[in-house]
């Protein structure tokens, strides 16, 4: 890992800069990537202004941003699989599908935490 010796704020400077090309790389690679941000652009305005406690604005907000925070692994698992080789492969496969399963599990939650919360309200 690079600059793996640096401390204090320096090592976190650095990690930000890593995590901002990380942002970048996936941006730039993977379009589900991009329509779920695009999405959240839209949402976190809404969550905000439906959420009547603070509580449930975190619950509407936080589930958006868990299904980044999985596509971001789930897009990494893919990367790091493709870069073994591309050859078909069971466990590769696997790898894949799996990761795949996670962010249909992170969106499943966004969809019943937001149907909890706001379906009621409109009952």
């Amino acid at each position: 890992m690079a600059n793996h010796n640096e401390r204090g704020w320096k090592r976190v400077i650095y990690a930000f800069g890593f995590s901002m090309q990380g942002f970048k790389a996936c941006f730039q690679a993977e379009e589900a990537f991009r329509q779920e941000l695009f999405l959240l652009l839209f949402l976190v305005p809404l969550g905000l202004w439906l959420g009547e406690t603070p509580v449930e604005r975190t619950l509407l907000i936080g589930c958006l941003l868990m299904v980044l925070v999985v596509e971001l692994l789930n897009s990494a698992i893919e990367a790091n699989v493709d870069r073994v080789g591309l050859e078909r492969h069971d466990l590769s496969a696997r790898a894949k599908d799996i990761a795949s399963a996670a962010v249909f599990m992170s969106m499943t939650l966004t969809v019943v935490t937001w149907g909890l919360i706001l379906i009621p309200k409109w009952l």
